[in-house]
């Protein structure tokens, strides 16, 4: 007797598949090293995959030339031309001796480094990227979490060690934080976590990573920023975060009725410099001034001895 299969999803991951059908861009999916899973989206034009700053699919990973390779893009047609790299690019592990068209499944192999490329609304994509984001993503507040920071910050520094470009760090804490979750509860507190971090991310740049350190502590690395760029920047995200209340559901037995509240952040800046051996001491310094920020009166950047 015939009987169906039945696949059951869970509802949260209903999102997952609907997102299918704003999926229009083929894209990479990183597969090696510390980053793995990570997905390169690839926009309608001519872009360079390499280690350059400039490049638009950057991988910074010994073996890869600045300026590797080429990839031209047009909806879902993505050809892949070498650009005269050391180590060669490879499709299928085929060297890539003129420019190849890219089809759904291919490995990409650039040094070292394997890629998969997929087609737009490609559900091996979307998976890819939901397993990646419950691996890198802190559930709470959408921010990276712990691991993906020191990862990201072992990378960063060993960049800047090669000197590169500078590197900064923002450390910033939420002021009075537990007042929240004592006065009007954990899921107004929640709010609090949620909301300060999406104001936050809108305040930053896509090569700006935002990951919640533990608790209400989260810290900003700002590959390319001196320290002066760095106060700069925690000054506006002080500002996004105390400049505009908070609007919190306050809970009560009789009839539930919200609130304002005005959250402020204290923040903490560091800059890589050459005496630092691992990247532990550029967190253990803006933690420092971070420190210093609280107990000078809170709701201000710290950024010098």
């Amino acid at each position: 007797m015939h009987q169906d299969s039945t696949i059951a999803i869970d509802k949260s991951e209903v999102s997952l598949f609907q997102r299918l059908d704003g999926c229009t861009r083929p894209c990479l999916i990183l597969y090696s090293g510390a980053d793995a899973g990570r997905r390169f989206d690839l926009e309608t034009g001519f872009l360079v995959l390499g280690r350059s700053p400039d490049a638009q699919v950057r991988i910074d990973t010994p073996g890869i030339s600045r300026r590797h390779a080429e990839l031209q893009v047009y909806g879902n047609t993505v050809v892949l031309r070498d650009l005269g790299s050391a180590n060669g690019s490879h499709v299928n592990d085929r060297r890539v001796e003129s420019p190849a068209q890219l089809k759904d499944g291919d490995l990409v192999r650039v040094a070292n480094v394997l890629l998969r490329f997929h087609e737009a609304q490609s559900v091996d994509a979307l998976l890819h990227d939901r397993i990646y984001r419950m691996a890198t993503l802190d559930e709470g507040t959408g921010a990276f979490n712990r691991k993906y920071l020191f990862d990201m910050l072992k990378q960063e520094v060993a960049r800047a060690r090669r000197g590169q470009r500078p590197l900064s760090l923002v450390m910033l804490d939420l002021d009075h934080f537990k007042a929240v979750n004592d006065s009007w509860g954990h899921g107004a507190g929640d709010i609090v976590l949620r909301e300060c971090c999406g104001r936050l991310r809108d305040t930053l740049r896509e090569s700006e990573v935002l990951c919640r350190a533990g608790g209400e502590e989260f810290v900003v690395l700002l590959p390319g920023s001196t320290v002066a760029q760095a106060i700069e920047l925690a000054e506006r995200l002080r500002r996004v975060v105390a400049d505009q209340p908070f609007v919190l559901r306050q809970q009560e037995p009789a009839k539930p009725r919200h609130v304002s509240h005005t959250q402020t952040v204290s923040l903490g800046v560091a800059e890589w410099v050459p005496t630092m051996t691992e990247g532990q001491a550029l967190l253990d310094l803006a933690d420092q001034r971070l420190y210093r920020a609280k107990h000078g009166g809170r709701n201000r950047v710290v950024g010098t001895d």
